[in-house]
């Protein structure tokens, strides 16, 4: 494959990404007006280039170009490399941040232990509701073909699908469209079974590629979504007769421990608290309302803190039935609204304080 100088690069790259959103051939004045400021006339000597170079297509003789599977081959194998570069950086000076998350979130948990004298924990907020940016499928060779699918946030994820026969450039053209008129700017949880099934149909004898996509979507979501909980003061159950009944601590103490049904847990209470909780994003779950067997005889209540649009945990609170309710309530709020403020001002974790009612 040629090597292109930074000139056809730039100009090939302005080419894919306005066709990838507009499904329109690209001409120069497109690339001069929207991309450089390089004369129409610089461009279509390019362009020309690029096309006898086998990298864009005229499809008609008065129309602009549209990038080759080898354009959308240098395209990915290159042009995206950058983009591969920017999410290593992001990924790195995320790290950082979830370090520093970590560390507050366990203090968090530990001064909600501390100052209501009972268990605690609290669920790392997650991503849900990242949007697909773009979708882009080509050709590898007669029987394979790449989806690429780049989420807000430059998440990426490259998935090669077997294909029965070749696609020919107006077959790929077409399930390109399809895939991006419909996903873009949605959300995992946007795509439903109606949609699914309308897009399968429009793709007809190639539906397999389409179902292939929406996995890899998925599947990006997925990868995003490893939740952590921590906890703290479990020890405090033992204060209260009607839980330090050795079986009952016990099953209590592995529940914290194995902090699997927990996270279960508090995924469904934040699920529940879109639609059923207060304004202060507040839960209450007595005895059997929660669904962990274990805590039948214990109260469960729980707030939503967000830290940004779609970015959501929660904070739980594990006690006997006959809690201060009050005293959780206010020690939920007040730490809940300092949370959302540290990581809005971006201030030091330090501002817990650690003296809240």
């Amino acid at each position: 494959m040629d090597q292109l100088d930074e000139r056809k690069e730039i100009i090939l790259n302005a080419i894919i990404q306005n066709y990838l959103e507009t499904g329109e051939p690209v001409g120069s004045r497109t690339i001069s007006k929207s991309y450089l400021n390089l004369s129409s006339a610089t461009i279509r000597n390019e362009m020309a280039d690029l096309e006898e170079l086998g990298y864009i297509v005229q499809p008609h003789t008065s129309a602009g170009r549209i990038p080759t599977d080898m354009g959308y081959r240098f395209y990915v194998d290159h042009l995206m490399a950058e983009k591969e570069r920017e999410v290593t950086q992001m990924q790195e000076i995320m790290f950082e941040k979830t370090g520093k998350m970590e560390k507050l979130l366990k203090q968090v948990v530990k001064v909600l232990a501390n100052n209501t004298q009972y268990a605690s924990m609290i669920l790392a907020p997650s991503v849900v509701s990242n949007k697909v940016k773009f979708v882009q499928i080509s050709n590898v060779d007669d029987k394979h073909v790449l989806s690429v699918v780049v989420m807000e946030g430059n998440l990426v994820k490259n998935k090669v699908i077997e294909v029965e026969k070749p696609l020919d450039n107006e077959t790929m053209l077409k399930l390109n469209m399809l895939l991006n008129t419909n996903l873009n700017g949605l959300t995992v949880n946007d795509i439903n079974l109606g949609l699914i099934s309308n897009m399968k149909e429009q793709a007809g004898i190639h539906e397999e590629i389409v179902d292939q996509v929406l996995k890899s979507v998925a599947d990006t979501i997925k990868e995003d979504e490893d939740l952590e909980v921590y906890t703290s003061g479990a020890t405090n159950i033992f204060k209260y007769p009607e839980l330090s009944d050795s079986e009952k601590a016990k099953d209590l103490i592995n529940a914290f421990e194995e902090k699997q049904q927990l996270a279960d847990f508090i995924e469904e209470a934040s699920s529940e608290a879109e639609g059923e909780a207060d304004e202060t994003g507040i839960q209450v779950y007595i005895g059997n309302d929660s669904s962990i067997k274990t805590m039948k005889d214990c109260s469960v209540v729980t707030a939503t803190y967000e830290l940004g649009e779609g970015v959501k945990g929660t904070i739980g609170i594990i006690g006997p039935k006959r809690m201060d309710y009050e005293n959780v309530l206010d020690n939920l709020k007040n730490l809940k609204s300092q949370l959302e403020q540290v990581v809005k001002d971006g201030k030091s974790k330090d501002v817990i304080d650690s003296n809240s009612p």
